[in-house]
């Protein structure tokens, strides 16, 4: 699949370290939690999730060369995409939903949010935890409630909102509230998160959908360069759910560099 060439419409600077670009593109078949291979003429292609799909909203951080280039586009710079590619959550509009979101991987969820309001989800059925190291790394916080939702807000400094990591707060909730039936956990952010929240839900004997990154080439299958044990991200997720992910011993452990070796994470 040859990309598309656009322009950049908007960008609107999240934090110091994350923006968001806002394309001269629409991806109406896009669902929540699948991506695009976001190809910057002369320098790369990466695999970015969907924050919205129209127009095509993505939201990057900051974190090599290629995000780097990224971040010194202006408005009206041309970029090319692909997609979308991959496995996005599954909502059951009948069950609470918890989503959890880690630093960027809040803008995935939102998409997934307004989507499940959207399909007729109860906003008291809607329960949205966003994490981060500190106050300036929060994202989407204004877009969460602007769908109705107070977000539960978690930074390791204790500098707004519950003091500790976004899955204790989780937990925290668990406790005080009981949700009937039983809540699905939608889940995107660094995988020592996805990691805790996959034992959490074992421990509970809840379901839950996490979203896992990894390096990718080609984005549907072919370059085999995202593969997870014997799984690849880029068509067998990167939603997973939990059955998928038991035995997995790459999860939270391992990943691939750009030439294929196998590194600690």
């Amino acid at each position: 699949m040859l990309p598309q060439t656009v322009k950049i419409q908007k960008i609107i600077r999240e934090t110091r370290a994350i923006k968001t670009f806002i394309l001269d593109a629409a991806v109406p078949n896009a669902q929540p939690g699948q991506f695009v291979m976001l190809w910057l003429p002369g320098v790369d292609e990466k695999p970015i999730s969907i924050a919205a799909p129209d127009p095509l909203t993505l939201t990057v951080a900051r974190v090599g060369p290629f995000s780097t280039a990224l971040h010194q586009c202006r408005v009206g710079d041309r970029l090319g995409w692909r997609g979308p590619f991959g496995r996005p959550f599954a909502l059951d509009p009948r069950r609470p939903a918890v989503l959890v979101g880690g630093g960027y991987g809040s803008a995935p969820l939102h998409f997934l949010a307004a989507r499940a309001l959207a399909d007729g989800l109860p906003l008291e059925r809607l329960i949205i935890l966003l994490g981060a190291r500190r106050q300036d790394q929060l994202t989407f916080v204004s877009r969460f409630r602007a769908l109705g939702v107070e977000p539960i807000i978690a930074t390791d400094d204790g500098s707004v909102g519950f003091k500790g990591y976004v899955t204790d707060a989780m937990q925290t909730y668990l406790d005080a509230h009981t949700l009937e039936p039983l809540p699905v956990i939608y889940a995107c952010g660094p995988e020592a998160m996805l990691v805790a929240l996959y034992r959490i839900a074992r421990q509970r004997g809840l379901d839950a959908q996490l979203s896992v990154e990894r390096y990718m080439k080609c984005g549907f299958g072919l370059c085999g360069q995202c593969a997870i044990d014997g799984l690849l991200v880029c068509q067998d997720g990167p939603v997973f759910t939990l059955d998928q992910l038991d035995g997995v011993r790459d999860f939270g452990r391992f990943h691939r560099s750009a030439t294929g070796r196998r590194l600690p994470i």
